[in-house]
């Protein structure tokens, strides 16, 4: 099950992100964090804009309200997004 953790006005979550995926997706949970795939190579933050890009566009937000808080240079990182994207966030773990 995805761990959602409340810091005032915003979700944090774990992400496990696949770069050099065949396409952009998200969705599916393995051991607490919620799948990112992305087609670029983890070179100089591509990989971590592609994920803010995807994530914003699976959430209906715009790009400003997705944060990488921790794991910008690692596969795993922590996210925050809004606390009105709860549902959609617990939506895309499924």
């Amino acid at each position: 099950m995805l761990a959602l953790r409340h810091e005032g006005e915003r979700i944090i979550f774990t992400i496990r992100v696949t770069p050099r995926a065949s396409a952009n997706a998200v969705g599916g949970e393995r051991d607490g964090a919620l799948l990112v795939r992305v087609s670029v190579p983890p070179v100089e933050g591509k990989a971590n804009d592609a994920v803010v890009t995807v994530l914003a566009k699976a959430l209906g937000l715009p790009k400003s309200s997705v944060r990488v808080e921790r794991g910008g240079a690692t596969r795993t990182k922590l996210v925050s997004v809004p606390r009105g994207a709860e549902a959609a966030v617990r939506q895309l773990a499924k």
